[in-house]
């Protein structure tokens, strides 16, 4: 039991389940909205399966980053103690681990309906696709948050069977959140990333010109939020939660500088998780009390 524990704990580090707060809640705030705004009824098998599909879709998502860049982490001083480049996990076990991933999230997809089953290999292609672009393009940061937003708009589809502009409204505001605080975290490894011909923003702008870009990534975002806001005829709880996301988006910026990145963990990971989470619980909450 102890061994298997280990292992478990292992492959959550492997892909950095806690991580998962990044899109998790949005895809809530998709399954809320079709739940509250159409004639969709509340259903816990659902909002399981649900849940079931995002995780199993990061899990391989993350699995396949982490098999793609093993070679890169092993050269990186600050990923060559994660679990594969360190042989706390061989790439066998975690190519099995990625392959029963994406087979649970196919299978699982199909236990929803005709059109995410459909549409499930599509979005593993989007998902799994992200870690081979460094290789090509200085764009990257916003495949992956072109992955991550499909969180919003898979949920509502998952319930609803078809597409709406408001869960879609809420993927764009993924797909910016993700690439702006993404082009902050790749900061770390501009010289890195020059010296092995890999790309991103900041090892092809320089940090501070990258800064400036997530910055205005950010700012995208928030003009989505607003539309969301009037798009989905919000009420307090939606505008207060608003006002606290963007605070902290805010709160990222103020705390790393081209020349200091001593902070960037926390702008990365703890910022945008609490954010992720606050934004969704006000989300819901409003959707909660305006359609009770």
């Amino acid at each position: 039991m102890i061994a298997l524990a280990r292992s478990v704990r292992n492959f959550f580090s492997l892909v950095r389940f806690s991580h998962t707060v990044f899109a998790m809640p949005f895809a809530l705030i998709g399954f809320s909205i079709a739940v509250s705004g159409t004639d969709s009824d509340l259903s816990i098998r659902m909002l399981v399966l649900v849940i079931l599909c995002m995780i199993f879709a990061r899990n391989a998502a993350m699995g396949f980053n982490r098999i793609a860049d093993k070679d890169y982490d092993a050269l990186n001083p600050r990923t060559r103690k994660r679990e594969i480049p360190s042989g706390i996990i061989s790439a066998r076990a975690a190519a099995a681990f990625v392959i029963i991933n994406a087979v649970l999230f196919i299978v699982t997809t199909g236990f929803i309906n005709r059109l995410t089953l459909f549409l499930s290999p599509v979005a593993l292609m989007v998902i799994l696709g992200y870690s081979l672009t460094k290789r090509f393009t200085s764009l990257c940061h916003f495949v992956l948050g072109l992955g991550l937003s499909l969180a919003p708009i898979g949920a509502y589809i998952s319930v609803t069977g078809k597409f709406s502009i408001l869960p879609l409204i809420y993927s764009f505001i993924v797909l910016t959140w993700v690439s702006g605080f993404d082009i902050i975290y790749a900061l770390q490894d501009d010289e890195f990333d020059k010296s092995n011909q890999l790309h991103s923003l900041p090892s092809a702008t320089g940090r501070k010109r990258a800064l400036t870009i997530s910055i205005l990534v950010h700012l995208i975002t928030f003009i989505l939020v607003l539309l969301a806001g009037f798009y989905g005829k919000s009420g307090l709880f939606f505008w207060l939660g608003a006002t606290l996301f963007t605070l902290l988006l805010v709160y990222q910026h103020s705390i790393v500088r081209d020349d200091d990145l001593s902070k960037v963990s926390m702008a990365f990971a703890t910022t945008n998780g609490i954010a992720s989470i606050i934004f969704a619980v006000f989300v819901i909450l409003d959707m909660i009390v305006r359609y009770q």
